[in-house]
């Protein structure tokens, strides 16, 4: 009797993301698709058989850090014949089919409104002799060149990922997109380029979503864009998105980055204010603390009409965490323009600040400013660590004087020492105390004893904590 020949084993994809809360959104998506389509998820590129970067194209220092990683991916071509090395993201649609011959052991190159197709492209690209599989066992090959290269793209006004879903890597807390692309122009940011236009996704599929993320047992949600505060659809405002994931049933914590500051309205603030789900922090970039600097970003608001967003929302949510992106260096910034933005830094003392160099993007307009005005790159090297200190100083003292306070910490994964986890308060301070994997998911009340200046250690304490 001849018995039939058993079946192949599922292909394994491996997706590495580097990036921003949406780029890690697109990786759980990606996964979606590849997983609907058949393919396993494999934990590290050397059990996969399709090797997939999603990239980040913020700052040149990403790029240079994934061409590299996108480099050392290739021995596993090399390792094991067939292999297929994508790269997706924004970094793959800023470079487009240029990647392909950057990069020459790179067989896709996908833009983000590719991702529907993306099973469809990696076998369009199968390797010469046959798709892409399994083929652990392969005896080690010189570098293998797919049967075709591909780069797709294409940006789409329509593609909003209706029907796909995200592979969740979290059971207890999920990035919901409600928005992709961005309408403004600031002259610094590339995201316009390889994001395209703001596209806001319908109010019901969003529901829909955070209601499914309840039932599976998710209870904070995180509502994701751009400039998520600038959602419009037909007569649903942001504000009145975010009241109403606030009120899903099982949602306890709801939170949302990153908003635009000209977009921090009063009715905004009143939802914050009001529903009791909706977290205590919120991240407002300030970019700089000079009005010429600001008016040369194109970001449409001044120092003091910034300053206003922050007392309004400090006068509506008392003890609010806030949080920050701040640039040092931008080109013609004097001296003095700096010295205005460590001012408002001050002034401000937000609980934390992501500070960064300027760093030119070809194809945004700051980079077509008169050579002259970048500033020298020891002088903004200077900029850079001076403000590194003054906003880790700030956050520090803030910390310490927080050491003492009880909170509710919603524990999300286990930590790096044995016997404990972390979790994280309604503020988004981090705080390490003693527990096990089976607290994953579970609301701890908590008294912070200690911080090593940017996260806390923490001690479980007998306590009321407000009702799911």
């Amino acid at each position: 009797m001849i018995r039939p020949a058993a079946a192949p084993p599922p292909p394994r994809a491996y997706v590495e993301t580097y990036g921003c809360q949406m780029n890690i959104a697109d990786g759980e998506l990606m996964e979606g698709v590849l997983a609907a389509n058949g393919y396993q998820i494999a934990s590290s590129p050397e059990a996969a058989d399709v090797i997939l970067v999603n990239t980040c194209a913020i700052r040149e220092h990403a790029e240079r850090r994934v061409l590299g990683r996108v480099g050392q991916l290739a021995a596993f071509k090399r390792a094991r014949p067939g292999v297929i090395l994508a790269v997706a993201g924004c970094m793959a649609q800023r470079m487009g089919a240029g990647l392909l011959d950057r990069a020459p052991h790179v067989d896709l190159v996908v833009g983000p409104d590719g991702y529907r197709g993306l099973a469809e492209l990696i076998q369009r690209v199968g390797p010469a002799g046959g798709a892409a599989g399994p083929s652990a066992a392969s005896e080690p090959a010189p570098l293998r060149r797919a049967a075709r290269r591909l780069a797709v793209v294409d940006l789409s006004r329509e593609e909003n990922y209706r029907g796909l879903e995200q592979r969740r890597r979290s059971s207890v807390s999920a990035w919901v997109p409600v928005q992709r692309g961005c309408d403004h122009r600031c002259t610094f940011c590339i995201v316009p380029s390889v994001r395209g236009p703001e596209k806001n996704r319908a109010p019901g599929d969003v529901l829909g979503e955070v209601r499914g993320l309840a039932e599976q047992g998710a209870s904070e949600v995180t509502l994701l864009g751009q400039t998520v505060n600038s959602y419009r659809h037909g007569d649903w405002s942001f504000a009145r998105l975010l009241r109403e994931t606030a009120r899903v049933p099982g949602i306890r914590r709801v939170r949302f980055t990153s908003p635009h500051p000209n977009d921090v309205t009063p009715e905004l603030v009143e939802t914050m204010a009001a529903e009791q789900a909706v977290c205590e922090q919120l991240h407002l970039p300030v970019q700089s603390g000079s009005d010429r600097t600001l008016k040369r970003m194109l970001r449409r608001y001044t120092a003091a009409s910034f300053l206003a967003k922050v007392e309004m929302v400090r006068d509506a949510v008392p003890g609010i965490a806030l949080s920050t992106d701040v640039i040092a260096a931008f080109p013609g910034e004097t001296e003095a323009e700096f010295e205005e933005t460590l001012g408002l830094l001050r002034q401000v003392r937000f609980d934390d600040a992501f500070t960064y160099r300027y760093s030119p993007r070809e194809g945004t307009p700051a980079t077509r400013l008169p050579a002259a005005q970048f500033v020298p790159d020891d002088e903004a090297q200077d900029r850079l660590e001076r403000m590194i200190a003054l906003t880790r100083a700030i956050q520090a003292e803030i910390n310490r004087s927080e050491v003492g306070r009880t909170e509710e910490l919603l524990v999300e994964r286990a930590g790096r020492r044995a016997g404990t986890v972390l979790g994280r308060t309604r503020r988004f301070k981090a705080a390490a105390l003693p527990g096990s994997e089976d607290d994953v998911g579970r609301y701890v009340a908590a008294r912070l004893t200690g911080t090593t200046g940017a996260t806390f250690v923490a001690e479980p304490v007998d306590a009321v904590l407000p009702p799911s």
